[in-house]
């Protein structure tokens, strides 16, 4: 494998990212991408993901794949494929996601299962099969993103909530497995970021979005790129003694979770 890039740059540096189509992925990859990374984001959505190859190809060097990271085999083979092409696989961002929207009663066991599914399982998947990877290569970095509804309770996010919470624990021990092998594992913990869900979701009510942005601190929802700045950075070695951390990124909203209706 070729020695780790300079602090502070990306250069020759291959990094996975999921759910790169849009929101947080595709502003993880295209900061990457400028810093010098070859970034390989994935999605299920194929139209999304062209046009977001296509921006990212012109600043940086970027492949896309179509993927649904539900499907584990399909999931490790890219993996180990782009391991195996590269020489090496420095980061993965586990940041694709599901959430059913649905109080308890109303909740179908499959919505519970296929916010796992996407959620928890694959992040353990994707951090399993790269971390084998890594330990072989004595470097590398995982970031998984999580939300902040993994931290606290909400109405309405009951399969989502116990999704994220799964994803940060997990996270946590297998920071602590990697940690002496040379390989980082830490979590973000986004609060409410205006990402193309997120916005569509406001739409559809705009007077309880009004309402939730009175009582944020900052007086408004976060943007993808401020998320991708904290991607960047623990991706990097300026990160280099932080591992087994989840960060909320929240504008302060971790002490209000619950916003009343």
């Amino acid at each position: 494998m070729n020695e780790a890039a300079p602090c502070g740059s990306f250069d020759g540096r291959v990094v996975i990212v999921t759910g790169g189509s849009d929101g947080i992925g595709r502003a993880s990859a295209l900061r990457l991408a400028e810093d010098g990374a070859t970034v390989i984001i994935c999605a299920r959505g194929q139209d999304r993901l062209e046009v977001a190859r296509a921006e990212i190809a012109a600043i940086g060097r970027v492949e896309a794949h179509r993927l649904d990271v539900s499907d584990d085999r399909a999931f490790r083979a890219l993996i180990q494929d782009v391991a195996h092409r590269h020489g090496r696989l420095d980061g993965l961002v586990n940041n694709a996601m599901a959430i059913a929207y649905k109080p308890v009663v109303k909740l179908t066991l499959d919505e519970w299962r296929n916010d796992f599914q996407v959620n928890a399982d694959a992040a353990f998947v994707g951090t399993q099969a790269a971390l084998a990877l890594m330990i072989t290569q004595g470097s590398g970095a995982i970031v998984n993103i999580a939300s902040l509804n993994g931290l606290g309770a909400m109405p309405g996010m009951a399969s989502y909530s116990a999704s994220k919470a799964a994803m940060i624990h997990f996270s946590a021990v297998a920071a602590l497995e990697a940690a002496p092998h040379g390989v980082r594992i830490n979590v973000i913990a986004p609060g409410q970021i205006m990402t193309p869900a997120s916005a569509a979701f406001s739409r559809a009510d705009p007077e309880r979005q009004e309402r939730i942005e009175a009582v944020l601190p900052m007086r408004r929802p976060g943007r993808p790129e401020e998320i991708a700045s904290v991607v960047r950075f623990l991706l990097s070695e300026e990160a280099s003694y932080i591992t087994g951390a989840c960060i909320p990124v929240d504008g302060g909203k971790i002490q209000q979770l619950y916003v009343p209706d």
